[in-house]
């Protein structure tokens, strides 16, 4: 599109926010709720969010949360109690535990969309200040929206997009009221503009969705932000942070002091010391990783728009302080989103335990660089340098390596124990050769635009409609391959276990630990490693002894395990009833004194 015919349209706010609306519609509709209740719960983390947002409903016990008749204080309960609402409203199925994560990522794409329509401009670019970016929203929006760290979060029931949508959404509020405030008629003397008042809320559900993080972040960025910019005293008073800190306590505090009334030193040792501190200071869970790491998350979970992130930032010349405090507030959102960016990955990166979806929050910042440096593309005069011609060569070549990745895919996917022949069923399914071509198009037409001069907007257009495809016709069609394969088998034994199971008779899962049979069972389930069983003194051994002796329980259980985990105990087939057998399980009942006789035989203590 020429930037004259772009600059013509645009003067029509009616029209263009008839066409934002419908972009907008369109791209949170795909990205954030199509099949989004269509396959089941992922385990391992998905259903312990799930079951303890159900125990909730249960038990009417709001404070504390359970899953499998223990306490639950991996995380606060924002999540659980929007969950919770949901499955009130549309029942207990998956659409309920999903939807807070979808609903929080569409909020923050139109937020996105919104701030870079009024300040999406890098200083000096534009004849008019007055003139709506639309532009560089529609773009940031799409940027925000299409990446596949925020495509996974946002369709899981897990807190990280609830976090990310808390966290991002009150950062963008707060720099809605910080350009606001700078020309704005002076309010009373005690309120702060709305746009920091919807920070200080937003931050204290961010903190009562994942604790601590929820406000350390937000402070480091806007610590150094302010401290930069020689704007912190100025802020501190407009932000009138004695009552703003009233207002996030009134909203953050409450619950952590009743469910530590309620729960004593287990519940500061086990969040604030487990899940907090030793996270940050020690590996928890064995989730180490180098000190790159997440140069190479962010390269791959921001693709294909994380090869411009460079170039964006060196656009910024955020060395530059002097140029950046001349500057109005409004004009700094790029300076604002490159703190934003760069806290959260530094801060993470010092952090000894390191998962992907730990910098999923800065995914946000990332698209508001890059929907800058378009924008100032695409509609300024300034002509582009060299770095962005290396850009898009860089962007070609990860292309392919991902077609070529595609491609072999098959080849290098590790086997998994709950999929029967995963490589080979990636294979027959042709999502690998599909994925290999539509990425291996949008290389070879990026190639053909650079190579002719064509107007570089189509390079956006292609990487993003490469995207799109590449959901649709391969992402989707993969996730529920993966369903049908590693989850359908065990929902459905699950499901039939409130249909055989005999009075007081218990349910045992032997091999390895699903969460997802709690949640769809409904029922307790006692977790078995048959490594436990060849201790001389064990868990297992002792726990079936104690429940056999127990006259309140039934000497049958229910089992779901493999045939070779079974085999491992020293069980064999005439040993148990099989009720039913669907992928690589087992649902059988069997004496427990049988299990029993079976290992004290095979390893006598």
């Amino acid at each position: 599109m020429k930037k004259q015919q772009w600059h013509l349209w645009q003067k029509s706010s009616t029209l263009m926010w008839g066409f934002s609306g419908v972009g907008l519609a369109l791209i949170c509709g795909l990205v954030f709720l199509w099949n989004l209740g269509s396959v089941g719960l992922v385990d391992e983390t998905e259903p312990l969010f799930a079951e303890a947002a159900r125990q909730m409903t249960v038990t009417g016990n709001w404070i504390t949360p359970y899953f499998n008749q223990e306490t639950r204080f991996d995380k606060p309960p924002l999540v659980y109690w929007l969950m919770a609402v949901g499955y009130q409203v549309l029942g207990v199925n998956e659409w309920a535990v999903r939807l807070p994560s979808a609903i929080a990522a569409i909020v923050l794409t139109i937020a996105c969309f919104l701030t870079l329509r009024s300040f999406g401009v890098l200083p000096g670019n534009y004849p008019s200040k007055s003139q709506p970016f639309w532009l560089s929203a529609l773009i940031g929006a799409a940027l925000a929206a299409f990446n596949l760290e925020t495509l996974v979060w946002a369709r899981q029931g897990v807190s990280d997009m609830l976090l990310n949508g808390c966290m991002g959404t009150g950062l963008l509020c707060f720099f809605w009221g910080y350009a606001a405030s700078e020309k704005s008629p002076q309010l009373p003397h005690f309120i702060p503009h709305k746009g920091y008042l919807l920070f200080y809320i937003l931050t204290a559900f961010a903190v009562l969705t994942k604790g601590p993080v929820g406000i350390v972040l937000p402070g480091l960025i806007l610590l150094t932000f302010l401290l930069y910019t020689n704007q912190l005293k100025a802020v501190i008073q407009e932000m009138k942070v004695l009552l703003g800190s009233l207002i996030f306590l009134a909203i953050a505090l409450p619950w952590f002091i009743l469910v530590t009334l309620a729960n004593g030193q287990e519940y500061i040792d086990s969040f604030f010391g487990y899940h907090n501190v030793e996270r940050f200071t020690q590996v928890v869970n064995g989730h180490s990783a180098p000190w790159y790491f997440y140069f190479l998350v962010v390269l791959i979970g921001f693709l294909p728009w994380s090869v411009y992130l460079p170039i964006s930032i060196h656009r910024l010349q955020f060395w530059n302080r002097s140029f950046w405090v001349e500057k109005s507030r409004s004009n700094q959102l790029g300076l604002f989103a490159f703190f934003w960016f760069a806290n959260i990955f530094i801060f993470f990166s010092i952090s000894v335990t390191k998962l992907p979806s730990y910098v999923l929050p800065l995914m946000p910042a990332a698209a508001l660089l890059v929907a800058l440096f378009w924008s100032e593309l695409l509609t300024s005069k300034r002509s582009a340098n060299k770095g962005l011609s290396w850009s898009i060569i860089v962007n070609i070549v990860l292309l392919i390596v991902t077609a070529t990745f595609c491609f072999y895919s098959p080849r290098l996917i590790s086997s998994d124990p709950a999929i029967v022949n995963l490589p080979g069923l990636v294979s027959q399914s042709n999502l690998p050769e599909i994925g290999g071509i539509i990425w291996l198009v949008t290389a070879l037409i990026i190639a053909v635009i650079l190579i002719n001069k064509f107007p570089k907007f189509w390079i956006l257009s292609v990487n993003l409609m490469g995207f799109i495809a590449f959901f649709i016709f391969v992402l989707n069609p993969a996730i529920f391959l993966l369903d049908d394969a590693r989850q359908f088998p065990l929902r459905q034994l699950s499901l039939q276990i409130p249909q055989v199971q005999q009075p007081n008779e218990e349910i045992l899962m032997i091999g390895f630990k699903k969460p997802s049979i709690v949640f769809y069972s409904q029922r307790p389930v006692q977790y078995f490693d048959t490594r436990n069983f060849l201790k001389p003194y064990n868990e297992p051994i002792d726990y079936l002894k104690d429940s056999v002796v127990n006259s309140s329980n039934s000497l049958n259980a229910l089992v779901i395990s493999r045939p070779k985990d079974l085999s491992k105990i020293g069980l064999k087939p005439q040993d148990y009833q099989v009720l039913n057998h669907q992928g690589s399980y087992l649902l059988i009942r069997i004496d427990k004194r049988m299990i029993l006789n079976r290992v004290l035989n095979l390893y006598p203590s």
